[in-house]
């Protein structure tokens, strides 16, 4: 079993299956909307820009006798900064240490060269090896096939789906036959959890996703947040106070935006979801900080779960 630091837990008699599943892409394959759906949760930041998740994000699924450790990671793209170095460098150690590795293809870009070369690395990892052909409500069904065909021609891929994450197609197929093909063993995680993220980590998630759908060009990708303080209240709410930490002084003011407008859009969607995901009334309060360089900070990588 890979994974080794996650903590033993055996909730099931025996016979039982359990393992760990890399999902694996380029940037806007679909990791992120993937292991929502198949959690049934909100776990990992999701938006139409490209390299959203910045870290591996393990959601569970119980199918069966069989527990599922789904691993989201980052994209894998070309990186020029330490952040990103710090992010493929987690795709690629998600691919070496899970039993399976599930590479996701978005069938409507096809098979451009930055996929290429994932597929031709993935024949290196000695791991199973299966494709998921995703999106593919939006294309049309006889350019699927050659796709396949390509793909299985460059890695030795053991099953092929076809699926469309946003809209659940196929997902059943894949799930049944995951149960199937992990190894026997015990559970590692209690039954009823659905990931082992951290809530304080949750919440800094939930508002850099509002962060990537409100702002534009380069402050997503600058930009980090910080659950600074969480705070337990008598009647049952919580309060949450994140930093936002942007690397110029000028997103600074997009990010707060005229009279405080954008801060405050940011804020309150990322509170509504918060209060769906937590099951409770969530006070968040919000404040801008720069930090120039941060993504360059060795000790703050480390800290967002990436090793530099």
């Amino acid at each position: 079993m890979s994974e080794t630091d996650a903590p033993p837990f055996s909730a099931t008699p025996s016979p039982s299956r359990c393992g760990f599943v890399a999902i694996l892409g380029a940037p806007n394959a679909g990791k992120s909307t993937l292991l929502n759906r198949l959690v049934g949760a909100k776990l990992a930041a999701v938006s139409p820009k490209p390299q959203t998740t910045r870290f591996r994000v393990r959601g569970i699924v119980i199918r069966g006798a069989s527990q599922i450790v789904f691993v989201d990671t980052p994209g894998i793209f070309s990186p020029r900064r330490l952040l990103d170095r710090a992010m493929v460098k987690a795709a690629w150690t998600g691919a070496q240490d899970a039993d399976i590795a599930l590479l996701l293809v978005d069938a409507k870009t096809g098979l451009t060269e930055e996929v290429r070369a994932i597929a031709e690395r993935l024949k290196d990892t000695h791991r199973p090896l299966w494709l998921a052909l995703n999106k593919i409500d939006l294309v049309e069904k006889p350019s699927l096939l050659p796709l396949a065909e390509a793909l299985n021609a460059i890695a030795p891929f053991q099953e092929t789906f076809m699926i469309s994450a946003t809209e659940g197609d196929g997902l059943e197929r894949l799930l049944d036959r995951l149960a199937d093909a992990l190894p026997e063993g015990p559970w590692l995680f209690p039954e009823d959890d659905l990931s082992d993220l951290p809530d304080r980590l949750l919440a800094a998630e939930i508002v850099r996703e509002q962060i990537y759908h409100q702002t534009r060009e380069e402050v997503p990708y600058d930009t980090t947040v910080e659950t600074e303080e969480w705070q337990e209240r008598e009647d049952g709410s919580v309060a949450i106070r994140c930093a936002i930490v942007c690397a110029k002084e000028g997103q600074k003011g997009i990010l707060i935006g005229k009279g405080g407008q954008r801060l405050k859009a940011i804020g309150s969607r990322a509170r509504m979801e918060l209060e769906r995901e937590l099951g409770r009334r969530v006070h968040l309060f919000l404040h801008v900080l720069v930090r120039e360089g941060w993504d360059e900070e060795k000790a703050r990588l480390r800290a967002m779960g990436l090793e530099p």
